[in-house]
């Protein structure tokens, strides 16, 4: 165990690396011995996920640890057997680790209900199949550059298109293409946060963005969440005290409570925005999954304090990685270079695919009858979810995710782990948590929790409970 001092000027990361690696060099941990999992050792130590996560990682990076997929981490030198018949069974806990390297392994597991992504069925498959044939009818000659560095030129036009018809106003030179909107968030917090910065978030928000965040060295101040909007009142405590430069949000079908805010938190957020003189980036995501058509963010800030972000992914397949930023002329100039640096240019190819896709008549199809699939898949899972005993914080009716709760269960990560045993991936609320904190909460993805084996196993838990 180390002796950590939250009070000493020496960051706790910096704490951990430099204690872990003098027991290394002491041989008080010998080559081939594995560390404690992340979990364990936050709660050991009573220092967050986070923490742990970029300790370890920086060991890695130092050389002074393996990261072995499915078995943990282990003094670098003898590493584990690598025959499988005689490799450590696959081996996970319930921290950032999960949802950022592991989450898209098949972990064992038969029903994944918490994944952010829609079944493989469920996706548009055949507009897929179709813009590959028509991609392969292209010249060669039509590829052997990188591009242009904001991307596809007719694909910045046709998004420029949708969004004006959401009632936001950009031309294409507005439009930064990047890969996938993991990729946007990258560029846009690399260039707005520097270390130390107070940034405000979703709570319960977004864990990509969060470790994203973290990295970047920002203090991250959440803003709690509510079935259709903020609190309000906090943010602006929060905005009074700390003079955040940015404030990261989803405002429709919010992973993972699903929630969206209403016409008048819009308005009351950009308010504060401008009066406590802060940028927004609308991580709009799951714009294709609503059906209302709500005005976002930035169809009423016209991107002049609203950074959009967007992407295509979500419904016609997770590896078409095509994302997108809108914002003001300006600032997309500023943000080119941070693309450049990177990546250079994003894919030409996975962006005349995505165009062709996009420019095909069925599409338009496709995305209605995908939401009518998650209606009906909404109404199935609350009431299931209600008949096993647990609470609903809020009911969409759209996008993907329920967020729910089992009221005799404090720590959601308790109920996970007896389903991990029969191999049920839940994922708990601790997951989506700037700090980290055990909840009650989980997040259910109603594409996948269809199956009855989930039901019977949240009903016996229930049944067991009281």
């Amino acid at each position: 165990m180390l002796l950590l001092d939250p009070a000493a000027d020496t960051p706790l990361v910096n704490q951990i690396v430099d204690g872990i690696a003098r027991a290394i060099d002491e041989h008080r941990l010998r080559p081939g011995a594995k560390l404690p999992s992340i979990r364990k050792f936050a709660q050991t130590h009573g220092v967050s996920h986070f923490t742990v996560v970029d300790a370890y990682d920086r060991l890695v990076a130092r050389g002074c640890l393996n990261a072995v997929p499915n078995a943990g981490f282990f003094v670098r030198g003898l590493a584990p057997e690598e025959n499988p018949a005689q490799a450590p069974a696959p081996e996970f806990d319930f921290d950032a680790q999960l949802l950022l390297h592991k989450v898209f392994q098949p972990l064992g597991m038969e029903l994944r209900p918490g994944v952010g992504l829609l079944p493989e069925h469920w996706l548009d498959g055949e507009g897929l199949l179709r813009g590959l044939r028509n991609l392969a009818r292209e010249t060669p000659s039509s590829f052997g550059n990188y591009g242009h560095g904001k991307g596809n030129a007719r694909l910045r036009g046709k998004l420029a298109d949708r969004l004006a018809d959401a009632g936001v106003a950009a031309n294409a030179e507005q439009i930064l293409l990047t890969s996938g909107a993991s990729q946007a968030l990258d560029i846009v917090s690399r260039y707005l946060v520097q270390r130390g910065d107070a940034v405000l978030v979703d709570e319960p928000g977004y864990h990509n963005l969060f470790l994203n965040l973290r990295l970047q060295g920002a203090q991250l101040l959440g803003v709690p969440r509510s079935a259709d909007g903020l609190d309000l009142a906090r943010l602006e405590e929060l905005a009074q005290r700390h003079r955040p430069k940015v404030f990261f949000t989803q405002a429709r079908l919010q992973s993972p409570t699903g929630g969206s805010l209403s016409l008048a938190a819009t308005h009351r957020l950009l308010q504060l925005a401008e009066k406590y003189d802060f940028l927004i980036v609308e991580n709009d995501i799951y714009a294709d999954l609503d059906p209302g058509g709500q005005l976002a963010l930035a169809g009423l800030d016209q991107l002049a304090r609203v950074i959009y972000i967007g992407s295509l992914s979500k419904v016609i397949a997770p590896a078409l990685r095509v994302g997108f930023i809108a914002a003001h002329p300006e600032l997309i100039e500023e943000l080119l270079p941070l693309k450049m640096v990177s990546g250079l240019t994003s894919s030409e190819i996975t962006e005349t695919l995505a165009l062709d896709i996009l420019l095909q008549g069925r599409h338009r199809k496709h995305v209605r009858q995908l939401r009518e699939q998650l209606a009906e898949a909404h109404e199935s899972v609350a009431r299931r979810l209600e008949a096993a005993g647990l609470e609903l914080f809020h009911e969409p009716r759209a996008g993907l995710f329920l967020w729910a709760r089992h009221p005799a269960v404090a720590d959601a990560a308790v109920l996970a782990s007896r389903a991990k045993e029969e191999r049920i991936l839940l994922f708990p609320g601790q997951l989506f948590m700037p700090d980290g904190r055990t909840v009650p909460w989980m997040r259910f993805n109603v594409a996948h929790s269809l199956d009855g084996r989930l039901h019977d196993f949240l009903t016996r838990q229930a049944d067991a409970d009281r």
